[in-house]
């Protein structure tokens, strides 16, 4: 009899189980799937202050509180300037739930018009300008007389 060359089915097996273990451990180091995720959180985060915002508007403007240049509080206990939740915890901040115990987020007085930021939770992060020195943030600007109120992303340090 003449014998067939070709590998055994435990022979192969082996080398399957060889190739599973170093892509499980290589994978991790060419997918950086941790940079992308934080994008996406941050990205997830500006929606939902947009909604928040047009939410609130369409409360103020049922309130008959739309207008103005000064800040106002709604049934809600939120307040706003020009009908958009203010720049503060107690208007973008009240908006969101969880923005205020889920992220790290300060007013940001600094800026014209004031703008609320926030991050990922941080215990070293102690106000606005540790929030932005992250590169990693979600940036409310509060409304003008001249501009409905914003968001913005900064992910470039994520």
């Amino acid at each position: 009899m003449k014998r067939q060359g070709g590998f055994t089915l435990i022979e192969l097996v082996v080398v399957i189980v060889i190739l599973g273990i170093l892509a499980v451990t290589a994978a991790p180091k060419f997918l950086n799937l941790q940079d992308d995720a934080k994008k996406s959180a941050l990205q997830g985060l500006k929606g939902a202050m947009d909604g928040a915002a047009g939410i609130v508007y369409g409360k103020a403007a049922v309130e008959g509180k739309d207008s103005g240049d000064s800040v106002q509080t709604l049934d809600s206990g939120i307040t706003v300037l020009y009908g958009y939740p203010t720049a503060t915890s107690a208007g973008i901040g009240a908006s969101v739930t969880g923005l205020t115990s889920d992220w790290t987020s300060y007013a940001n007085t600094s800026t014209s018009p004031a703008s609320f930021v926030a991050t990922f939770s941080s215990s070293s992060i102690t106000d606005a300008s540790g929030v932005t020195g992250t590169s990693c943030y979600v940036s409310y600007s509060q409304a003008t007389s001249a501009a409905a109120a914003s968001t913005l992303v900064v992910d470039s340090g994520c």
